[in-house]
Formats: structure tokens, C-alpha cells, sequence
């Protein structure tokens, strides 16, 4: 009988690891999923509206815990390629555009239709830009030159950091490897220094 109960363990230790990894969690998924559709069934049954019996069941604390987490996730993702840093840019300036429509009524009645320009248009240098305009984009380019000066910052130099180097270009390739490999060699690394290594 033990070895009949071993071997049916054994099965089912097989078969659970032959499960994928987040397989547990997948299956409270589902079982939660399955408990928000029968909800819903009967609150629609009783005519009431899901999302309001759904909120009635939380408690305050839980709800100021969720908006906090919510106002933590920062939108802005930072850096990802310069294309997306380029439509960003874009963005940001197009928000900041005012339109002059007074300006814009005189420019209309003064070309008329050649203020739209087509394939056979030759308005090349007959715009000359008003000068609140040229003082908008001096003011936009300082802008962003001052707060480009604030990003390339010096990383500061530690005095007390072991040396391990012959120049700086060697000292940049030590950083690298270090921020890619120290875990792995830390062991290692130790060992020398207390010449211990084998």
C-alpha cells in the first residue's frame, strides 16, 4: 500500500511540474474571474449596476491605498529611443502654441488663396515672421539650452574608491564590466584580495 501511495505522488509531483511556472497564479486568475462574472449575473438579475455593489464591498482604507498607488505610476516613462523623445519634444512645443487668429484673418486677406499653398505655388521668401513670434522661439530655444545644461552633469569622483586602473579609458571599461559582471565575480574578487583564491 506505501508503495502504491508513493507512486501516485509520484504522478502528481510529475504532473506539477510539468505545469507552467505561473501556473498558480493563472489559475487564481481565473477562479477570481469566474467570481466577478457570476457577481455580475446577479446583479444584473436584481437590476442593480455591478460597478456600484463592486465599490459598496471596499472599504475606505483599501480605496486611498489604490488612488495613492495610482498617483505613484509616474506617466512619464523617461527615455526610450530618440524617436519617441522627438515626438514628445513635438508634442510639448505644439501644447504651447497659441494661435493669433487676428494675425491669421489679415495674412488670409492679404494672399488670399496663395496663403495655401499648392504644387504650383512660389511663395518661397515672402513670409517674413512677426517679431513676437522670433521672441517666442528665442525664449523657447534658451529654455530648452538651459535645461539641457542641467542634465549633462559630472558624475562626481570618489577619492576613496580602490584603484584599479592604468588611464581613464581603462577606468570607463572597469566601471562597464563591473556594472555587468560584479555580481558574478564578487566572489571571486574577495578571495584575491584576501588571497584565499585557488
Amino acid at each position: 500500500e506505501a508503495c502504491k501511495l508513493n507512486s501516485q505522488e509520484v504522478v502528481e509531483e510529475d504532473k506539477r511540474l510539468k505545469l507552467p511556472p505561473n501556473w498558480e497564479a493563472k489559475k487564481a486568475r481565473l477562479e477570481w474571474e469566474l467570481q466577478v462574472q457570476e457577481k455580475k449575473k446577479e446583479c444584473a438579475a436584481r437590476g442593480e449596476d455591478y460597478e456600484r455593489v463592486k465599490l459598496l464591498e471596499i472599504s475606505a482604507e483599501d480605496a486611498e491605498r489604490w488612488e495613492r498607488k495610482k498617483k505613484k505610476k509616474n506617466p512619464d516613462l523617461g527615455f526610450s529611443d530618440y524617436a519617441a523623445a522627438q515626438l514628445r519634444q513635438y508634442q510639448r512645443l505644439t501644447r504651447q502654441i497659441k494661435p493669433d487668429l487676428e494675425q491669421y484673418e489679415r495674412l488670409k486677406e492679404q494672399y488670399g488663396e496663395a496663403l495655401y499653398p499648392t504644387s504650383d505655388s512660389l511663395l518661397h521668401g515672402t513670409h517674413v515672421p512677426s517679431k513676437d513670434g522670433v521672441d517666442r522661439m528665442v525664449a523657447d530655444l534658451e529654455k530648452q539650452i538651459e535645461k539641457r545644461e542641467k542634465y549633462s552633469r559630472r558624475r562626481p569622483y570618489n577619492d576613496d574608491a580602490d584603484i584599479d586602473y592604468i588611464n581613464e579609458r581603462n577606468a570607463k571599461f572597469n566601471q562597464k564590466a563591473e556594472r555587468f559582471y560584479g555580481k558574478y565575480t564578487a566572489e571571486i574578487k574577495q578571495n584575491l584580495e584576501r588571497g584565499t583564491a585557488v
